[in-house]
């Protein structure tokens, strides 16, 4: 039979919405779009280089909670509200990103609120970090 896990942060909209941060289905894991709101203070700095490290720290907890890590990513959703930031924000998703290479989407729509800059939804695979991975360079 197969295992769903559903994972809960306690956020007003998960609870207004009715979804979960993340969904696990055997060994995927599905992490909803996460914006860089600290869950603890509720803020959402300015920034949107600490916003983006936000989300990323949201990301992992819920990758944590189902013992998996960024590490086992294998596709993400960059959504970047200014184009004209895009060039940056992936420099900077890309330092975290170094040597996982997941299969990446950018797209630049209005988000829920202008004081959200940037935002990720990712799909994990638990364990893909510890497979052999081959890499095809098709130059």
């Amino acid at each position: 039979m197969t295992k769903i896990i559903k994972v809960k942060t306690g956020s007003v909209l998960e609870e207004q919405a009715s979804y979960s941060r993340a969904v696990v289905v055997d060994n995927w894991i599905f992490v909803s779009n996460t914006a860089g709101r600290n869950p603890e203070t509720k803020e959402i700095p300015e920034d949107i280089f600490e916003q983006t490290d936000q989300v990323f720290a949201n990301i992992e907890r819920a990758l944590q909670a189902v013992e998996s890590s960024l590490a086992d990513v294998v596709m993400s959703r960059v959504f970047i509200q200014d184009p004209t930031m895009v060039p940056a924000v992936m420099g900077h998703i890309g330092t975290k990103f170094k040597g996982i290479d997941p299969a990446t989407t950018v797209t630049c729509p209005p988000l829920g609120s202008t004081t959200y800059k940037v935002e990720l939804e990712v799909t994990a695979f638990k364990n893909a970090s510890s497979q052999e991975v081959q890499e095809l360079k098709l130059a």
